[in-house]
């Protein structure tokens, strides 16, 4: 599997470390029912068939947070930007 990245261009997964769903945000520790939500957002989690936002980091490159696009029945990457600024890939 090949990962655009949109500093460093196509490369192999293996240059990247995989994180997970895109989706989930953390709970926040002083809210009412904390321990609760961050068992679910620890523990419980969808596996989708389909199209899923992933967060990968580039360690072996730029070393930044990309949010990657990719279906997980086929692997095929539909799309790939930075995490934190929502860059389009090149």
């Amino acid at each position: 599997m090949r990962i655009t990245c949109p500093y460093c261009g196509a490369r192999s997964s293996h240059e990247f470390a995989y994180l997970g769903d895109a989706a989930p945000t953390r709970p926040d520790p002083a809210a009412p029912g904390a321990d609760a939500a961050f068992h679910a957002y620890v523990y419980e989690r969808d596996n989708p068939a389909g199209p899923l936002d992933e967060l990968w980091y580039h360690s072996a490159g730029c070393r930044r947070w990309l949010k990657v696009t990719r279906d997980t029945r086929t692997h095929a990457i539909t799309a790939v930007v930075f995490a934190e600024a929502g860059e389009a890939a090149r």
